[in-house]
């Protein structure tokens, strides 16, 4: 009969239609155009009804064997087509393990920002926090609010590079102590580090930038003691042992007492920080009763520490970017 014929020659097709599928989108397709509501075999089977009541039975039969046949070979093909895709996807994913590695050389931490975070992690040790400010500032924070006014002589120790606005390049990272003490209330525990900058003539152990820590203690009933224990506890621990230290009278317009701290370095004294009691007059500026709270102040050369540290024998080497001495650290 011609709809048996036809209903043999889709399943034909069909078969060959699936074995010739490559990939899985072209599935989907193919189903539909031959198993479909609109399909090729449902129009084969629109022509039943001219068929006699003893062949539709007949015919019946065999499009359910066709269609069930399809089905099969379709399922079948997704497996295999989604076996394929894995393996294709394992094989352009497998990582050669015989296959040399591809090396990117690692930096190295600069000893200046390695100098600075062994000191922060010292003070936080020790209770206190990190504050930070701008390096170009105006003369109030850098100078009148230290206790320095426009004619004071000390103003000379620390002439530094003046901005086409009036504002400067700051000469302290005291500014930040300023800064944090207007918007905070004692008691006070900070560390400032941060970079600076004076028109200092360079030579071995002086540049004209370079880098401070400071730190900063108001409360009630801090003394010169607290002070120096804290300095020395400070160098104890940066360096591991007990060096030979010093504390020399000196004067600061920040602090009264004043004191400079220097550490036996190569046979000789080095100086490496400065430091003292917190003038009243400071303490008036930021608001602060001088007869209820006193503290101490503390700034360290980062560049003299460094030097220290790692036996360097000149400030500039810190500054050269030479690899070769750079690598070392």
């Amino acid at each position: 009969m011609e709809i048996e014929q036809q209903l043999s020659e889709l399943q034909q097709d069909a078969t060959r239609a699936i074995a010739s599928l490559t990939t899985l989108e072209e599935l989907d397709p193919l189903r539909v155009s031959y198993l479909g509501k609109k399909g090729k075999l449902s129009q084969i089977l629109r022509g039943m009804g001219k068929l006699s009541g003893e062949e539709r039975p007949r015919i019946g039969a065999i499009a359910n064997e066709i269609k069930e046949a399809l089905q099969t070979g379709l399922e079948q093909a997704k497996t295999r087509l989604e076996q394929a895709q894995i393996a294709a996807q394992l094989e352009a994913e497998t990582l050669d393990v015989t296959m040399p590695g591809v090396y990117r050389p690692l930096g190295r931490v600069h000893p200046l920002n390695s100098t600075i975070d062994r000191a922060i992690d010292i003070f936080i040790g020790l209770g206190y926090t990190v504050a930070e400010g701008p390096e170009m500032e105006s003369e109030y924070y850098n100078f009148e609010a230290l206790n320095t006014p426009a004619d004071h002589p000390a103003r000379d120790m620390q002439d530094t590079f003046y901005l086409t606005d009036g504002n400067l390049l700051r000469t302290q990272t005291s500014s930040v102590q300023i800064r944090y003490m207007e918007t905070h209330e004692p008691p006070i525990r900070v560390v400032a580090p941060g970079r600076v900058y004076r028109r200092d003539t360079v030579d071995a152990t002086h540049s004209a930038v370079f880098h401070q820590l400071e730190l900063l203690v108001v409360d009630k009933g801090i003394t010169f003691t607290d002070l120096k224990g804290t300095v020395k506890e400070f160098i104890r621990q940066m360096f591991g042992e007990d060096l030979e230290t010093v504390f020399r009278a000196s004067y600061f317009p920040f602090t009264e007492p004043s004191a400079e701290v220097d550490v036996r370095w190569k046979g000789k004294w080095l100086e490496v920080a400065g430091c003292g009691m917190v003038d009243p007059n400071v303490l008036k500026a930021v608001g602060y009763d001088p007869e209820v709270y006193t503290g101490f102040a503390a700034g360290f050369g980062v560049e003299r520490f460094a030097m220290v540290l790692h036996q360097i024998d000149d400030i500039r080497r810190l500054y050269n970017s030479d690899l070769r001495f750079l690598r070392q650290f």
